[in-house]
């Protein structure tokens, strides 16, 4: 069968991760996972390659594109298997954009209902928290729920 020890074929890595055969072909194509081929052109998977699966789920499940998991795997050594200072290398640099995701999802469940912060005095409660329009100086966009400089915040907490 040519599976060497801690490799995995690509029935085995669909079985323990979860994921469809053909969505493993489908990480591979976009560079997400990679694998080797024996003699008889069959995959054969490093077991780490059930981590960066497990990463790649997850991130898909709270909408991340694949895009930017692929950035963010890239950090990761191809020529050995990741160690737990390389996975928390790649959490830390990843920590700020996964709060900023985490920040936006926090208005749309607390803010959304009541104001979106854009000046459209288009609720009853705009007008009470916008009177005349008064956010519109201040620029385009969601003014009250984002700093001077763009960043994401909640509504009466922004610097």
């Amino acid at each position: 069968m040519d599976v060497e020890p801690g490799e995995l074929t690509v029935g085995q890595l669909a079985q323990r991760s979860g994921v469809a055969i053909s969505a493993l072909h489908f990480y591979e194509r976009q560079n997400l996972i990679i694998s080797r081929r024996t003699a008889g052109n069959q995959r054969r998977y490093k077991r780490d390659t059930l981590r960066r699966v497990a990463l790649i789920r997850i991130a898909q499940r709270v909408g991340i594109p694949l895009s930017e998991v692929a950035a963010i795997l890239a950090l990761l050594p191809e020529n050995r298997t990741p160690t737990r200072q390389d996975w928390e290398h790649i959490s830390e640099r990843w920590q700020a954009e996964l709060d900023r995701r985490i920040l936006h999802l926090e208005q749309l469940r607390d803010d959304f209902k009541d104001c979106v912060g854009c000046g459209c005095l288009s609720l009853d409660r705009c007008a009470l928290a916008n009177p005349h329009d008064a956010l519109a100086a201040k620029g385009p966009g969601p003014q009250r729920l984002q700093t001077p400089t763009g960043a994401p915040c909640h509504p009466n907490r922004c610097a």
